[in-house]
Parts: C-alpha cells; structure tokens; sequence
C-alpha cells in the first residue's frame, strides 16, 4: 500500500522546471513550420536614433522551412538548443555571461557562508532586535524597489538572495519570503520605474518622447505598486510566523534552517567581525562600480570573487578553515547554482529556435511581432492599450532583457499609438509593465531563475504560490493602462 502512494503521489507531482522547459522548446520548434520568418529594415527617426521601420516588414522566401531535429556546423535544431543556449550571447550578459556570473557568486558566497560569520551576525542581530522584527520587511522591500527604479537592479538581486536566505529562516520567515523582498521587489521597481536607464530612458528615446518625462505619474505608480508588494508580503510573513508548515518550501527550509543555523552556541567575535568588515568593504565597492563606473556582469563577478579570496584568507588566517576547505566551500557554492545556470542557458535556446532578435535578421520572432502589431489596429484606445500590455508581456516571455525588448517592441508599438489615438508615452507604459512585471514567472529570466536557485526554490512550487499575485499585479497594470488613456497621459 505504502509503495502505491508512492507511485500515484508521484504521477501526480508537477512536471520539473526542465520538462516544462523542453516542451516550450518544442513548442517554438514546432512553430517554425507554421509560421514564417520575416524581417524589417532599419531607419532612422528625428531623435536621431535607428529605430525599425514597420512599413518595410518582409517575409523571408528563400528560408520557408522550419528547423530540422539535429544540426550541424553550428546551425540551430530542436536538440542543439540547450548546447546553443548555453553558449550563446557574450560575456556581458545571457546566456554565457549570466550563467557564469551566477556560478562565481555561488562560489564566493560559499565560502563566506562556510566561516560562519553571517549566521553568528544574523543570530546576534536577531537577539538584540527582537522589536523592530516587523519593520525589516517593509525596510527590505523598498530598499530593492528603489534599486529596480532608480538603475535598473536585477542580476544583483542574486547574491543579496544568497546573504538574505539565512536571516530570513532566522526570523521564522521562508525561502518565498527571501525571493519577495529581494528579486520581486527589485522588479516592481523596475516595471514602474521614472527613471530607470536601462528600459524607460530607451523606450521613450525610440518611441520620440522626452527622455524622462511623464515623471510624476510613474512615481505615484511606483509608490502604488510598492505599497502593494509590502502588503502582501507583509500578509503572507504574518500568515506564516502562525503557522510555518503552510510554507510551500517548508521541507526545504527545514533542511537549509538545519544546515545553516546550527551556530547558536557561537558567539560574535573579532574574527567574525573582521569577516563581516571585509564583506561590507566588497559590497560598497560592487555598488560604487555600479553607480559610478557602469560596472555589470563581468566587473561584478570578478568583484565577487575578490570578496570571495579575501574572505577565504582570512579565514586561513584566523584558522576558521584549512586552504582546501575553502576551495571545497567554493565548488560546493558553485555546484548548489549550477541548476539554476543550467535552465538560464537552455531558455536561451528557445530565443535562437524563434530565430534570434535581431530584426533585419529573418526569424518567427519578427513575424510574430509584425502581426501583434497590426492587430492593434482598427480597435479603440482603451482596448489597444490594454492589448499593447498583454503582447508586451507575452513578448517577455521570449526576450527578457528590457532594453532588448524596447528596440524590437517600440519602434512598431509607438506609430501604432497614434494610430488608434492613445499618446506614445501610453506605448512605453505598456512596455514597461509588460517588461517588467512577468519578470517575476517566466522561466527565461537569468534573474529570477538564479534567485530560485539561490533559495533552493523549485521554479513550480515558485509558480504556485506567486500566481494569484502575478494576477493581482495584473490587474492593477491594467487599470493603470486605463487611466492613462482616460488621461491622456503624457
């Protein structure tokens, strides 16, 4: 009897991050017979800025075959895409740049998390703050909304999800928790963000409207959707204090909970301190590269990983481990995110299987996003802006990166605003919303992939609890469409 729960249990579990995974590769294979490629021609608008030119969209005769099973000399097939996923894009972002930037973060912060000076902090803190428990989350939150916002804050959030995951089960919290008040919050900043260069200033600059402008109703966006975001975690972290095995990850945390915090017999002392000092140093010099040299995946990384040798040679030093522990503790951080670089990679494929986002390249990509946009067409204001919302979140789906979307998306959304006679400063709305929000779902963004990975959070059991407030989010994006148009935002 016991061995036939077993198995019905077990048909009955949701298919693994991977599976799904495959079938949408299969998917979007499967799509290049059905659907032709299709390119655009470049021009250049009275910004000065090359935008694609939707008049000249052109379907590609030569190339009317979909792609074959197996490839070879590097072209792209249904069972080459997780090698070509992996290895494609560069250095300075997906899908290479990102999977190796979170493998060298894993390393370095197992070492850091292998000398035991942040769960000594963390147990220290939590002891002599009992008080001010309920502020942190709220404190966490908008700290990370106002990273999303104001630069655009969104790999980053991966090692703050690594340092934050052990005071969060500290403080009676859970994996989910962890992932909420870092990466979510990070990217309801960055979809309602006023000033973020990285998918606002672009957007409004190919969609010909003043960089920058429209200013005071993103920030009261901004606030609305934050406010919200503290709300709900804030519910959920009360509802959890109650009664913690309501936690869809409470197994795991348990297990992480006993692995992590076993320290409570340690103090805080010099050596710890000195840790902690080397740490902090490393973390504002990450964030004075950032801010003031435009520092990304590769300084970042190799910043990381200086933080990492640091922290190992003191702890050398101090006899807190052997060299060889700390070489251990940096595989075994490596090792704990390789899942999580995996799937970053492979999600990439499905990218290369639609043909790429280059849009004077012919590829499916570009067909679907012709025929998006001239569905648009003939329909009234509200409905338009409502649809621009949904194809920019679909489009997401496909091509995560915010300024990569911008220069596909707005050079076809932004004439077709005035078209059906809602403000182009409506159009980029749309594309910020639809950005920026389905961050927090789809299985192709390297974000939130290595943030899962990071809490050792299942990417379904991550989809099950997040739906109903992906659908709440929604709905707000939605209405703000609305009064956009009834506006006449701009």
């Amino acid at each position: 009897m016991t061995d036939l729960n077993k198995k019905t249990n077990s048909s009955m579990q949701m298919p693994d991050a991977f599976v799904i995974l495959f079938f949408v590769v299969f998917t979007a294979w499967l799509l290049t017979y059905l659907i032709p490629a299709g390119y655009f021609e470049l021009t250049t608008n009275s910004t000065g800025n090359t935008v694609i030119d939707a008049a000249t969209f052109k379907l590609d005769e030569k190339n009317i075959d979909g792609l074959p099973v197996f490839a070879t000399n590097g072209d792209m097939g249904l069972v080459n895409y997780a090698f070509e996923g992996m290895t494609s894009g560069s250095r300075t972002g997906s899908a290479i740049g990102v999977m190796m930037f979170i493998l060298i973060v894993g390393g370095a912060f197992g070492i850091i998390m292998s000398t035991g000076a942040i769960n000594n902090a963390i147990l220290t803190l939590i002891n002599k703050t009992q008080s001010l428990q309920i502020a942190i989350i709220p404190i966490i939150f908008l700290t990370f909304s106002l990273g999303g916002a104001v630069f655009g804050m969104g790999e980053e959030a991966i090692a703050f999800c690594i340092l934050l995951y052990p005071l969060m089960l500290a403080l009676g919290y859970d994996a989910i928790v962890t992932v909420l008040v870092t990466y979510v919050a990070t990217q309801i900043g960055f979809a309602t963000s006023w000033m973020n260069p990285f998918n606002v200033a672009i957007a409004q600059g190919l969609a010909d409207v003043p960089v920058l402008s429209g200013t005071y109703f993103r920030m009261t966006m901004w606030a609305v959707f934050t406010l919200w975001g503290i709300a709900f975690t804030l519910a959920y972290a009360k509802k959890l204090r109650r009664d913690p095995s309501l936690s869809l990850s409470y197994e795991q945390d348990n297990a992480s909970r006993n692995n992590q915090l076993n320290l409570k017999s340690s103090q805080f002392n010099f050596v710890d301190k000195l840790i902690l000092v080397a740490f902090l140093i490393g973390i504002s010099w990450i964030i004075w590269g950032v801010l003031n040299h435009g520092y990304y995946i590769p300084e970042i990384a190799s910043q990381f990983f200086t933080i990492g040798l640091v922290v190992g040679l003191l702890a050398i030093i101090f006899k807190r481990l052997s060299i060889n522990q700390v070489s251990e503790a940096f595989q075994d951080g490596a090792a704990s995110l390789l899942p999580a670089a995996l799937i970053v990679g492979m999600a990439k494929g499905i990218l290369l299987m639609l043909g790429g986002d280059e849009p004077t390249q012919p590829s499916v990509l570009n067909t679907l996003l012709y025929n998006m946009g001239q569905t648009v067409e003939g329909v009234s204001g509200y409905l338009s802006a409502v649809f621009m919302l949904i194809a920019q979140s679909t489009f997401n789906f496909f091509v995560a990166s915010g300024s990569g979307q911008a220069a596909l998306t707005m050079p076809l959304m932004a004439p077709l605003a005035d078209i059906v006679g809602i403000t182009r400063q409506t159009a980029v709305l749309a594309f910020q919303l639809g950005d920026g929000l389905t961050n927090l779902i789809i299985p192709t963004s390297a974000s939130l992939i290595g943030c899962l990975g990071a809490v050792k959070l299942d990417w379904v059991t991550w989809l099950k609890f997040i739906w109903k407030f992906q659908l709440s989010l929604a709905c707000l994006a939605i209405l703000t469409m609305l009064i956009a148009v009834q506006t006449g935002f701009n």
